[in-house]
C-alpha cells in the first residue's frame, strides 16, 4: 500500500506488476525506480531462459551482516524470506550456517544488487506456511521439526537471536515470533516486563516454552574448581561474555553486582561470542575457561557445567497472527506428548509451563 501511494498508483497495479500482468509506463518505472533505490532494469529484468519470480522486499541486519552501513557487497546474497502482514522481510543468511549449527541453511531466496528486492528459489506459495521464530532457545530447533512432522502446511524458520533483539525484531514487525528468556529479580516477571514494556500497546500472548539450566561452561574435569561467578575474578580464568543485552550477559552482570565484583575484574568479560555454541567451542578448544550457556549445549560438546539458575523461554505472539494456522499448529505442538517427552529428555530442560498462557499483552 505505502508503496503505491507514493508512486501514485492503485495496489492491484504494484501487484499486476509484480507478477508481470502489468508493465508500467516509462514515467511509473523510473518513479518505481527512484523510491526502490536501483535501477529500472533491475525491477523489471526478465530472463529469457528462467522464469524468474522478483519481489519487493524489506532487508533486515544487512549493514551487520555484511559489513558497515547499507552497501551489498555480493550480489549474490542468499536471503531466508518470511511474509508478514504482507511484507516480504529477508535476512541474510550470516556465514550459512544454520542457527542450530547443523550445516548449511538453505535460502529461500537471493537479494538483487539493488539490495531492493529478491528472486524466489521456488513458490511463493511456500512462504504462506512459513512463521519466523527468533529467539535462542536451542530447542526451537525440535520445534521446527515437530511442527513439520505434524502438518505439511507448516514451516517454522528459526533466526538465531538474543531476547532484547527478538523483542525489537517483533516491534518492528519484522518477524512472527520472538523467544525470551530473563532470568526474574525478585518475584518480578521479567519476561512479561520486558515484553509489556518494549511491545508497549500492542496486544497479544506469552505462552511458556521451555525452563532450562542457566550457567557456566567449563572443560572437562573443571581444571579451575569454578563453583559460581564469584570464581571467575581469579585472574587466571578466562571467560567469554554475550553481547550486552543478552539475556546471559544480563545474568552475569546481576550476579556481578550482588556480589560486588566490578566488571574490570573479571579476564575475557569484553570478548564477545554470537551465541552458546561459539562459546562451547572456544572452552572445548582450549581458548577460555568458561562461557555462559546451557547445561544441554555443555554436554553436547563434552563439558561440565556449573549451574546460577533455571530461567523459563516463553514465545510472545501478537494477536494479528494467533489465528493463523502455522501458529495454531506451533501451539498444538506445544501440547502433544511426544514434543514434551522430547523436550524433557533434554538435559536441564523441564515442561512444566510448556504450552500454558503466561500473560496477555
Amino acid at each position: 500500500i505505502q508503496l503505491a501511494e507514493l508512486v501514485g498508483i492503485k495496489r492491484q497495479a504494484v501487484y499486476d506488476m509484480e507478477i508481470g500482468r502489468y508493465l508500467p509506463n516509462t514515467g511509473v518505472a523510473l518513479k518505481l525506480a527512484k523510491i526502490l533505490g536501483c535501477t529500472v532494469e533491475d525491477i523489471f529484468y526478465e530472463s529469457a531462459s528462467d522464469n524468474e519470480q522478483y519481489l519487493p522486499a524489506t532487508v533486515v541486519d544487512i549493514g551487520k551482516r555484511l559489513g558497515s552501513g547499507n552497501q551489498i557487497k555480493h550480489q549474490t546474497t542468499r536471503v531466508t524470506l518470511s511474509k508478514i502482514k504482507d511484507r516480504f522481510i529477508a535476512y541474510p543468511l550470516e556465514n550459512c550456517i544454520s542457527a542450530d549449527h547443523g550445516g548449511m541453511q538453505a535460502a529461500d531466496a537471493i537479494l538483487s544488487p539493488c539490495g531492493k528486492r529478491v528472486k524466489l528459489l521456488y513458490d511463493e506459495e511456500f512462504l504462506e506456511k512459513n512463521v519466523l521464530l527468533m529467539g535462542c532457545d536451542p530447542a526451537f530447533s525440535l520445534l521446527r521439526s515437530h511442527v513439520s512432522r505434524t502438518s505439511a502446511k507448516s514451516e517454522v524458520c528459526w533466526r538465531f537471536t538474543s531476547t532484547y533483539r527478538a523483542l525489537e525484531r517483533l516491534l518492528e514487525g519484522n518477524t512472527h515470533l520472538a523467544g525470551i528468556h530473563l532470568h526474574n529479580i525478585d518475584s518480578k516477571e521479567s519476561n512479561v516486563e520486558s515484553a509489556r514494556k518494549i511491545m508497549g500497546n500492542e496486544k497479544g500472548k506469552i505462552v511458556g516454552f521451555s525452563l532450562f539450566e542457566e550457567g557456566l561452561m567449563v572443560a572437562h574435569g573443571n581444571p579451575f574448581k569454578i563453583k559460581g561467578v564469584d570464581d571467575l575474578a581469579d585472574k587466571n580464568i578466562k571467560i567469554v561474555n554475550r553481547e550486552p543485552e543478552a539475556a546471559l550477559r544480563v545474568l552475569l552482570d546481576d550476579c556481578l553486582k550482588r556480589s560486588n565484583i566490578s566488571s574490570s575484574e573479571i579476564s575475557g568479560y569484553n570478548d564477545i561470542v554470537g551465541g552458546h555454541f561459539e562459546g562451547a567451542n572456544l572452552v572445548m578448544l582450549g581458548r577460555a575457561d568458561a562461557a555462559l550457556g546451557l547445561r544441554a549445549v555443555a554436554i553436547s560438546f563434552g563439558l561440565d557445567f556449573v549451574p546460577i539458575t533455571s530461567v523459563r523461554c516463553d514465545l510472545v505472539i501478537p494477536e494479528h497472527i494467533i489465528d493463523l494456522p502455522s501458529v495454531q499448529v506451533i501451539l498444538d505442538v506445544m501440547q502433544t506428548k511426544k514434543f514434551r517427552d522430547e523436550l524433557s529428555f533434554l538435559p536441564g530442560y523441564e515442561t512444566s509451563s510448556t504450552g500454558k498462557v503466561i500473560a496477555t499483552l
